[in-house]
């Protein structure tokens, strides 16, 4: 039987944001914006962190965040991450370990991106009639029933008609999602944000293994040690801080713009149908109930945001 791997927890993971190129012009004006925005909700953090401890434990917190250089490349790691490092502290922030976002589609040989779309379970909907392609093909999942196309009416016959898409679990009223994971184009697949978003929450979950082995651990950068001047150089999670708390944590809170809420939307129905292997899952929850801790079954469910507007 292949072992599968543990790793360090900390009880909460803390995400500052995502940073886009966007976010460097006029001298890191919009960066200092958004870090001035997110210091104010980040004062809650400690009381979230504390959520099911005892009383007089004191929680394990780190902070994160993830750099957009699979869509977008912008100037380089030893350019961009020190501005970062520095609008944060500017607003007494602690940035713990910087991601790449490319290295979750695809990471030291193992497709980190196709190895996601492989763990999910789709359910297949009632009554349908098979017109439309698996997920496999299309790149395309839901978290409910779509609409009937007219593909499935035999010939000569009047066209069937509409019904509305039904959300799965029998809400009152649904709220349907139809996500593209990823598009092939002539230079290759490109997986989408949301695909990979959800790889990078898998990751700071601790879940994601590969054949039993973890994946896109931290790399803790030596004292006097330049950061490269190369994206493709960084690895995939440097820890930036050398007393940090461990990468990996049993629950995550995400602090972003509100303009990201679709993408989180479809992260939380990705995540929704994702089956985490057994010995994973029993592992994280037999760690978790050692410091006493209660963590849901259900994966979504140790995710936390807080979306912040101008």
């Amino acid at each position: 039987m292949r072992r599968t791997e543990s790793v360090p927890y900390s009880h909460l993971s803390v995400e500052l944001g995502h940073v886009y190129a966007e976010d460097f012009g006029d001298d890191c004006r919009e960066l200092r914006r958004k870090f001035e925005r997110i210091a104010d909700w980040a004062k809650a953090i400690p009381a979230l962190a504390q959520r099911g401890l005892r009383p007089q434990r004191q929680p394990r917190v780190s902070y994160c965040f993830l750099v957009d250089d699979y869509f977008h490349r912008f100037g380089s790691p030893r350019e961009v991450i020190p501005q970062v490092q520095a609008a944060a502290a500017a607003h007494e922030l602690q940035i713990d370990y910087v991601a790449r976002e490319s290295t979750f589609a695809r990471h030291d040989n193992v497709e980190l991106a196709q190895l996601m779309v492989d763990t999910l379970v789709v359910e297949p909907p009632r009554h349908t009639t098979g017109s439309r392609p698996p997920l496999s093909e299309s790149g395309w999942l839901s978290n409910g029933q779509r609409s009937p196309g007219h593909a499935g009416a035999p010939a000569m016959t009047l066209p069937l008609p509409w019904s509305p898409p039904l959300q799965s679990g029998d809400p009152r009223h649904s709220i349907f999602v139809d996500i593209e994971l990823w598009s092939d184009e002539p230079n290759g697949r490109v997986w989408a944000c949301a695909l990979l978003a959800s790889v990078w929450q898998m990751t700071r979950l601790g879940v994601l293994r590969h054949r039993g082995e973890t994946v896109a651990q931290p790399y803790r950068l030596p004292p006097g040690e330049p950061l490269p001047t190369s994206w493709d150089e960084l690895p995939s999670i440097v820890q930036l801080n050398p007393s940090a708390a461990p990468f990996c944590a049993y629950r995550t809170v995400t602090l972003m713009d509100t303009r990201y809420l679709p993408v989180e939307l479809a992260v939380r129905t990705i995540l929704g149908q994702v089956a985490v292997p057994p010995a994973v899952a029993e592992q994280v929850a037999r760690r978790a109930q050692g410091e006493g801790l209660q963590l849901p079954n259900e994966l979504v469910d140790r995710l936390s945001y807080v979306f912040i507007g101008d």
